[in-house]
């Protein structure tokens, strides 16, 4: 088997980043946006490691109030990724504007679905129910922080989980997922607090070890695992076809 990429399912790049610096991170990264206006720009790129989403960031105010479901959805008909949507309970955007906008991200993605990498903090019990109600697939919990109990419920509900070096401290809520449902992420350049220095994106090699310490594997098994599932989310959603070249070729050879 080829050598597969280290995998990033969140990170916030900027997209007038040169492409030569994506190409050396030498890894699978899905670059979320915080905005529709970023996410127009980012989507006129054409990089062949890096996927950039659809997003409109629940904690940034310009953002959910300069949203129109209208542009989200017709920006969705160029990538298979949105991201990054959700609730945030300490945002000073309204919990009203909130749910508006992403009841509307759910409609969108209930018409083209995406993968779609999903915020909530302090939001955990709003979200699933938002989810439960939209009944999409492909839905991956960024950053995930709900109770065991809340853990449970989106396995149930089918959610795949992103994990950053900052989750690592959650022993029982990251025994309590699935394998098979398990993304990396690093959320950079927010996503590492254990350091004082900035975690580039891609850089997932210590999150892969702790979960093959955790799962009795390789690490290497684990990067297989990893991409794929990737490969289901992406069959599940028929979005295969919107991937770069080079990542539908490491998904091809798992």
């Amino acid at each position: 088997m080829r050598t597969l990429p280290a995998l990033d399912l969140h990170a916030h790049i900027e997209p007038a980043i040169a492409a030569h610096e994506l190409t050396a991170l030498g890894a699978a990264v899905f670059a979320v946006t915080r905005s529709l206006g970023e996410a127009e720009a980012a989507l006129r790129r054409n990089d062949p490691t890096t996927v950039w989403g659809v997003g409109c960031h629940p904690g940034l105010l310009s953002a959910q109030r300069d949203f129109s479901p209208n542009q989200f959805a017709g920006l969705l008909d160029a990538t298979a990724f949105a991201g990054e949507v959700g609730l945030d309970g300490k945002s000073r955007v309204p919990m009203t504007t909130q749910l508006m906008t992403f009841w509307s991200v759910l409609e969108a993605l209930r018409d083209k679905p995406r993968i779609a990498t999903i915020h909530s903090y302090l939001a955990t019990s709003k979200v699933l129910d938002l989810l439960a109600a939209a009944g999409l697939a492909g839905i991956v919990l960024h950053w995930w922080l709900g109770s065991p109990t809340e853990t449970a419920r989106a396995v149930e509900l089918g959610c795949y989980f992103s994990i950053n070096a900052a989750m690592l401290r959650r022993d029982d809520i990251l025994r309590s997922i699935p394998i098979d449902r398990v993304f990396t992420e690093t959320d950079h350049p927010f996503g590492d607090r254990t350091s004082r220095s900035i975690r580039q994106p891609g850089a997932v090699s210590d999150v892969e070890m702790a979960l093959a310490t955790m799962h009795g594997l390789s690490k290497e098994m684990i990067r297989i695992q990893l991409w794929r599932n990737l490969r289901t989310a992406v069959s599940e959603l028929g979005v295969g076809a919107m991937l770069p070249k080079e990542l539908r070729s490491h998904l091809a050879a798992v």
